[in-house]
């Protein structure tokens, strides 16, 4: 029997512009008459007593979904990365769970077998599928946030590249996992 993982924080992602939805906040927009944000806040409240949302704008509106939202230090939606460091400094816990808000078939299971390669290893895991790094489904140790401070500070906006800085374990997906499917644009969420 596998030892008992840690508390976790979850920081889901939602702070993006949101161009390939028309401009729409893509956590908000319905998908099975729910935002696409209250299915991944329904999969990974059991797991965490700690929900971070990264959003940047409708702040009413994502406050019902996290125990706390934080913003971007800067404006004009400088990416992930952005949110990603926003969201260690506010984590309570030493273990967070950085998810995409619009990958509403996410399960349990994936996020607690990121969590444990995580763990095992003492250092950030993110999903590879089909040979590519998924940053948006990972997890980062908080003591990993100066090394994404100095990347930011030195001009790098890629988390997946910040994080390829340090040693990062993969968690192998196949190319047909349904479960990291993101609902980039309108005709997605039609499917």
């Amino acid at each position: 029997m596998s030892a008992p993982l840690p508390p976790c924080s979850v920081l889901i992602l939602a702070g993006g512009r949101g161009q390939r939805m028309g401009g729409r906040d893509k956590g908000l927009v319905p998908w099975h008459g729910e935002p696409l944000v209250a299915h991944v806040q329904r999969v990974v409240r059991p797991l965490s007593d700690d929900v971070v949302i990264s959003c940047n704008r409708n702040h009413e509106a994502y406050r019902a979904y996290a125990d706390q939202l934080v913003s971007d230090a800067e404006a004009d939606f400088p990416g992930p990365l952005a949110g990603v460091i926003a969201g260690l400094a506010a984590a309570r816990h030493d273990w967070v769970v950085v998810l995409a808000c619009d990958a509403p078939r996410l399960d349990q299971a994936l996020v607690t077998d990121l969590l444990r390669l995580a763990v095992e290893h003492d250092s950030p895991a993110m999903v590879r599928q089909g040979g590519f790094w998924q940053p948006m489904f990972s997890v980062l140790p908080r003591k990993v946030l100066p090394l994404l401070e100095q990347a930011w500070s030195t001009g790098e906006r890629s988390l997946q590249k910040a994080l390829l800085r340090t040693s990062v374990q993969g968690l192998e997906c196949t190319e047909t996992d349904s479960r990291l499917s993101n609902f980039n644009s309108p005709q997605w969420l039609e499917q």
